[in-house]
Protein backbone atom coordinates (compact mmCIF):
# COMPACT_ATOMS: atom_id res chain seq x y z
CA UNK A 1 0.00 0.00 0.00
CA UNK A 2 1.52 3.31 -1.13
CA UNK A 3 0.36 6.97 -1.60
CA UNK A 4 1.86 9.43 -3.75
CA UNK A 5 4.88 10.99 -1.90
CA UNK A 6 4.03 14.18 -3.16
CA UNK A 7 0.68 14.42 -2.53
CA UNK A 8 -0.70 17.51 0.05
CA UNK A 9 -2.59 15.67 2.53
CA UNK A 10 -5.90 17.44 4.02
CA UNK A 11 -5.94 17.49 7.91
CA UNK A 12 -9.22 19.07 8.15
CA UNK A 13 -10.94 16.38 8.02
CA UNK A 14 -9.10 14.61 10.81
CA UNK A 15 -9.22 16.17 14.76
CA UNK A 16 -6.18 14.49 16.73
CA UNK A 17 -7.30 15.27 20.39
CA UNK A 18 -5.17 12.71 21.91
CA UNK A 19 -3.91 13.28 25.27
CA UNK A 20 -7.06 16.30 26.15
CA UNK A 21 -8.65 15.94 29.41
CA UNK A 22 -12.60 15.57 29.13
CA UNK A 23 -13.64 18.34 31.92
CA UNK A 24 -16.25 17.06 34.05
CA UNK A 25 -18.21 13.63 33.25
CA UNK A 26 -16.32 10.44 33.08
CA UNK A 27 -16.83 7.49 30.13
CA UNK A 28 -18.99 5.13 31.18
CA UNK A 29 -17.28 2.03 30.22
CA UNK A 30 -13.66 1.42 31.35
CA UNK A 31 -10.61 -0.60 30.32
CA UNK A 32 -9.67 -4.39 32.32
CA UNK A 33 -12.40 -7.05 32.52
CA UNK A 34 -15.21 -4.33 31.23
CA UNK A 35 -13.59 -3.40 28.39
CA UNK A 36 -13.42 -7.29 27.86
CA UNK A 37 -16.87 -7.73 28.28
CA UNK A 38 -17.23 -5.19 25.60
CA UNK A 39 -14.99 -6.97 22.83
CA UNK A 40 -16.91 -10.61 24.27
CA UNK A 41 -19.65 -9.56 22.77
CA UNK A 42 -18.69 -7.71 20.01
CA UNK A 43 -19.67 -4.61 20.56
CA UNK A 44 -16.98 -2.50 18.68
CA UNK A 45 -16.06 -2.25 15.02
CA UNK A 46 -19.24 -0.50 14.23
CA UNK A 47 -21.63 2.23 15.50
CA UNK A 48 -21.75 4.80 18.48
CA UNK A 49 -21.62 4.00 22.00
CA UNK A 50 -25.24 5.27 22.54
CA UNK A 51 -26.32 2.01 20.39
CA UNK A 52 -23.91 0.26 22.13
CA UNK A 53 -25.42 0.82 25.45
CA UNK A 54 -22.64 2.93 26.94
CA UNK A 55 -23.74 6.01 26.39
CA UNK A 56 -23.02 8.25 29.39
CA UNK A 57 -26.16 10.27 31.10
CA UNK A 58 -26.80 13.37 31.98
CA UNK A 59 -26.21 16.88 29.78
CA UNK A 60 -24.49 17.36 26.78
CA UNK A 61 -21.24 15.88 25.80
CA UNK A 62 -17.89 17.73 27.01
CA UNK A 63 -15.58 19.12 24.69
CA UNK A 64 -12.35 18.11 24.83
CA UNK A 65 -9.59 20.51 25.96
CA UNK A 66 -6.40 21.05 23.73
CA UNK A 67 -3.87 18.70 23.98
CA UNK A 68 -0.46 18.60 24.39
CA UNK A 69 0.37 15.53 22.06
CA UNK A 70 1.48 16.19 18.78
CA UNK A 71 -1.54 17.03 16.66
CA UNK A 72 -1.22 15.60 12.96
CA UNK A 73 -1.76 19.13 11.27
CA UNK A 74 1.66 19.89 12.41
CA UNK A 75 3.24 16.45 11.59
CA UNK A 76 1.35 15.00 8.53
CA UNK A 77 1.57 17.23 5.29
CA UNK A 78 2.50 14.93 2.43
CA UNK A 79 1.94 11.66 1.02
CA UNK A 80 5.22 10.36 1.85
CA UNK A 81 4.76 11.28 5.68
CA UNK A 82 1.45 9.05 5.07
CA UNK A 83 4.07 6.09 4.07
CA UNK A 84 6.17 5.97 6.95
CA UNK A 85 3.54 7.35 10.04
CA UNK A 86 0.42 5.28 11.51
CA UNK A 87 -1.79 8.71 12.02
CA UNK A 88 -0.81 10.40 8.78
CA UNK A 89 -2.08 6.87 7.18
CA UNK A 90 -5.10 7.51 8.90
CA UNK A 91 -5.46 10.93 7.37
CA UNK A 92 -4.32 9.53 4.00
CA UNK A 93 -6.78 7.32 4.05
CA UNK A 94 -9.88 9.47 5.23
CA UNK A 95 -8.74 11.78 2.44
CA UNK A 96 -8.92 8.57 -0.01
CA UNK A 97 -12.35 7.34 1.01
CA UNK A 98 -13.81 11.01 1.45
CA UNK A 99 -12.73 11.40 -2.01
CA UNK A 100 -13.80 8.51 -3.73
CA UNK A 101 -17.24 9.01 -1.91
CA UNK A 102 -17.31 12.72 -3.16
CA UNK A 103 -17.21 11.46 -7.06
CA UNK A 104 -19.23 8.67 -6.23
CA UNK A 105 -22.80 10.76 -5.11
CA UNK A 106 -21.46 13.13 -7.83
CA UNK A 107 -21.69 10.61 -10.88
CA UNK A 108 -25.49 9.95 -9.48
CA UNK A 109 -25.93 13.32 -9.42
CA UNK A 110 -25.70 13.90 -5.56
CA UNK A 111 -23.68 15.64 -2.72
CA UNK A 112 -21.69 13.91 -0.62
CA UNK A 113 -21.62 15.29 3.24
CA UNK A 114 -18.05 14.72 4.24
CA UNK A 115 -17.48 13.95 7.89
CA UNK A 116 -14.52 14.01 10.29
CA UNK A 117 -12.04 11.52 11.96
CA UNK A 118 -11.82 11.66 15.62
CA UNK A 119 -7.94 10.46 16.77
CA UNK A 120 -8.00 10.15 20.59
CA UNK A 121 -6.52 8.09 23.06
CA UNK A 122 -8.35 6.40 26.45
CA UNK A 123 -11.64 8.09 26.18
CA UNK A 124 -13.56 10.28 24.47
CA UNK A 125 -16.77 12.50 24.27
CA UNK A 126 -19.21 12.31 21.75
CA UNK A 127 -22.75 13.26 20.51
CA UNK A 128 -23.62 9.77 21.28
CA UNK A 129 -21.79 9.81 24.93
CA UNK A 130 -18.36 9.30 26.36
CA UNK A 131 -16.79 6.39 25.06
CA UNK A 132 -13.14 4.97 26.10
CA UNK A 133 -10.86 3.13 23.85
CA UNK A 134 -12.46 -0.20 24.96
CA UNK A 135 -15.24 0.53 22.16
CA UNK A 136 -13.10 0.46 19.30
CA UNK A 137 -13.56 2.50 16.24
CA UNK A 138 -16.97 3.80 15.68
CA UNK A 139 -19.29 5.89 13.80
CA UNK A 140 -21.39 8.21 15.76
CA UNK A 141 -24.41 9.38 13.21
CA UNK A 142 -25.60 11.90 15.63
CA UNK A 143 -22.75 13.89 15.22
CA UNK A 144 -21.71 11.98 11.95
CA UNK A 145 -17.92 11.92 13.01
CA UNK A 146 -15.56 8.48 12.81
CA UNK A 147 -13.90 7.71 16.54
CA UNK A 148 -10.41 5.48 16.77
CA UNK A 149 -8.28 5.19 18.90
CA UNK A 150 -4.77 4.08 17.28
CA UNK A 151 -4.43 1.80 19.69
CA UNK A 152 -6.75 -0.57 18.39
CA UNK A 153 -4.59 -1.58 15.33
CA UNK A 154 -2.24 -3.42 17.84
CA UNK A 155 -5.07 -5.32 19.68
CA UNK A 156 -6.12 -6.32 16.55
CA UNK A 157 -3.29 -7.95 15.64
CA UNK A 158 -2.22 -9.03 19.69
CA UNK A 159 -5.39 -10.04 20.84
CA UNK A 160 -7.55 -10.86 17.83
CA UNK A 161 -5.14 -12.29 15.64
CA UNK A 162 -5.19 -10.45 12.54
CA UNK A 163 -2.07 -10.26 10.61
CA UNK A 164 -2.16 -6.59 10.64
CA UNK A 165 -0.80 -4.26 7.93
CA UNK A 166 -1.57 -1.13 6.79
CA UNK A 167 -4.54 -1.93 4.86
CA UNK A 168 -6.13 -3.89 7.71
CA UNK A 169 -6.15 0.08 9.01
CA UNK A 170 -6.94 1.22 5.98
CA UNK A 171 -10.07 -1.58 5.97
CA UNK A 172 -11.31 -0.15 9.52
CA UNK A 173 -11.12 3.50 8.69
CA UNK A 174 -13.35 2.55 5.02
CA UNK A 175 -15.81 0.34 7.20
CA UNK A 176 -16.60 3.48 9.40
CA UNK A 177 -17.16 5.75 6.64
CA UNK A 178 -19.43 3.11 4.98
CA UNK A 179 -21.21 3.43 7.98
CA UNK A 180 -21.22 7.13 7.43
CA UNK A 181 -22.66 6.61 3.72
CA UNK A 182 -25.69 4.41 5.12
CA UNK A 183 -26.53 7.36 7.93
CA UNK A 184 -26.53 10.00 4.40
CA UNK A 185 -28.77 7.68 3.07
CA UNK A 186 -31.18 6.49 5.64
CA UNK A 187 -29.85 2.75 5.73
CA UNK A 188 -28.23 3.09 9.24
CA UNK A 189 -31.55 3.19 11.20
CA UNK A 190 -32.60 0.08 10.04
CA UNK A 191 -30.25 -1.78 13.05
CA UNK A 192 -31.44 0.21 15.51
CA UNK A 193 -34.74 -2.34 16.17
CA UNK A 194 -33.03 -4.17 19.00
CA UNK A 195 -32.81 -7.63 17.20
CA UNK A 196 -29.20 -9.99 17.12
CA UNK A 197 -28.87 -12.63 15.28
CA UNK A 198 -26.86 -13.85 11.80
CA UNK A 199 -29.94 -12.53 10.12
CA UNK A 200 -30.47 -9.31 11.92
CA UNK A 201 -30.74 -5.86 10.85
CA UNK A 202 -27.88 -4.73 12.75
CA UNK A 203 -25.66 -7.98 11.03
CA UNK A 204 -26.65 -6.52 7.40
CA UNK A 205 -25.81 -3.17 8.09
CA UNK A 206 -22.58 -4.18 9.34
CA UNK A 207 -22.29 -6.79 6.30
CA UNK A 208 -22.73 -3.41 4.06
CA UNK A 209 -20.11 -1.27 5.45
CA UNK A 210 -17.76 -4.10 5.22
CA UNK A 211 -19.09 -3.86 1.00
CA UNK A 212 -19.02 -0.34 1.08
CA UNK A 213 -15.26 -0.78 2.21
CA UNK A 214 -14.53 -2.98 -0.64
CA UNK A 215 -16.38 -0.85 -3.19
CA UNK A 216 -13.77 2.27 -2.27
CA UNK A 217 -10.67 -0.39 -2.91
CA UNK A 218 -11.73 -1.43 -5.78
CA UNK A 219 -11.65 2.24 -6.97
CA UNK A 220 -8.94 3.85 -4.83
CA UNK A 221 -6.24 3.46 -7.18
CA UNK A 222 -7.72 5.48 -9.59
CA UNK A 223 -10.08 8.09 -7.56
CA UNK A 224 -7.93 10.80 -8.71
CA UNK A 225 -7.28 13.69 -5.39
CA UNK A 226 -9.42 17.03 -5.99
CA UNK A 227 -6.16 18.95 -5.24
CA UNK A 228 -3.43 17.25 -7.58
CA UNK A 229 -5.76 15.30 -10.08
CA UNK A 230 -3.97 12.43 -9.26
CA UNK A 231 -5.02 9.46 -7.11
CA UNK A 232 -3.55 9.68 -4.02
CA UNK A 233 -3.52 5.95 -3.05
CA UNK A 234 -1.16 4.80 -5.80
CA UNK A 235 -0.65 1.12 -4.94
CA UNK A 236 -2.20 -1.53 -3.21
CA UNK A 237 -1.48 -5.56 -3.36
CA UNK A 238 -2.91 -8.69 -3.11
CA UNK A 239 -1.28 -9.01 -0.05
CA UNK A 240 -2.34 -5.52 0.82
CA UNK A 241 -6.30 -7.20 0.05
CA UNK A 242 -5.28 -10.49 2.10
CA UNK A 243 -3.68 -8.53 5.15
CA UNK A 244 -7.97 -6.91 5.09
CA UNK A 245 -9.75 -9.90 4.57
CA UNK A 246 -7.25 -11.33 7.58
CA UNK A 247 -8.71 -8.61 9.42
CA UNK A 248 -12.49 -8.86 8.41
CA UNK A 249 -11.97 -12.39 9.21
CA UNK A 250 -10.16 -11.25 13.04
CA UNK A 251 -13.17 -9.39 13.95
CA UNK A 252 -15.98 -11.85 13.23
CA UNK A 253 -18.48 -12.38 15.50
CA UNK A 254 -17.96 -16.39 15.96
CA UNK A 255 -14.16 -16.07 15.99
CA UNK A 256 -14.49 -13.29 18.84
CA UNK A 257 -17.16 -15.54 20.75
CA UNK A 258 -14.60 -18.52 20.19
CA UNK A 259 -11.59 -16.51 21.11
CA UNK A 260 -13.11 -15.23 24.39
CA UNK A 261 -16.32 -17.39 25.83
CA UNK A 262 -15.01 -21.22 23.56
CA UNK A 263 -18.27 -21.21 22.19
CA UNK A 264 -20.53 -19.46 19.16
CA UNK A 265 -24.08 -18.43 20.10
CA UNK A 266 -24.94 -17.04 16.55
CA UNK A 267 -27.80 -15.62 17.94
CA UNK A 268 -26.12 -12.79 19.67
CA UNK A 269 -24.14 -11.88 16.57
CA UNK A 270 -24.48 -8.50 15.73
CA UNK A 271 -21.81 -7.94 13.17
CA UNK A 272 -21.36 -11.38 11.20
CA UNK A 273 -19.84 -14.52 10.80
CA UNK A 274 -15.37 -14.33 9.65
CA UNK A 275 -16.94 -15.91 6.57
CA UNK A 276 -19.85 -13.29 5.89
CA UNK A 277 -17.33 -10.03 6.72
CA UNK A 278 -14.71 -11.68 4.30
CA UNK A 279 -17.74 -12.27 1.68
CA UNK A 280 -19.04 -8.54 1.61
CA UNK A 281 -16.03 -7.00 1.30
CA UNK A 282 -15.00 -9.50 -1.43
CA UNK A 283 -18.12 -8.42 -3.11
CA UNK A 284 -17.73 -5.25 -2.78
CA UNK A 285 -13.91 -5.15 -4.25
CA UNK A 286 -14.69 -7.68 -6.54
CA UNK A 287 -17.70 -5.67 -8.04
CA UNK A 288 -16.52 -2.17 -7.47
CA UNK A 289 -20.43 -1.51 -7.06
CA UNK A 290 -22.28 -0.30 -4.13
CA UNK A 291 -25.05 -1.42 -6.00
CA UNK A 292 -24.29 -4.58 -4.99
CA UNK A 293 -24.16 -4.33 -1.67
CA UNK A 294 -27.89 -4.43 -0.96
CA UNK A 295 -27.32 -7.03 2.19
CA UNK A 296 -31.10 -6.56 3.19
CA UNK A 297 -31.91 -8.54 0.39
Amino acid sequence: MQFDDDADLDTSEVKDVRGSRIPGGRATVGGGIIGLVALVLGLFFGVGPEELGLSSTGDEPASATSSSAAQVAQTCKKGSDANTRDDCRIVAVVNSVQDFWRSEYARHGGRYAAASTVVFSRQVPTACGTASSAVGPFYCPADRQVYLDLGFFDELRTTFGSTGGPFAQAYVVAHEYGHHVQNLMGTLARAQDGRTGANSNAVRVELQADCYAGVWARHATTTPDEKTGRPLLTRLTEQDVRDGLDAAAAVGDDRIQERFRGRVTPESWTHGSAAQRQQWFSTGYGSGDMARCDTFR
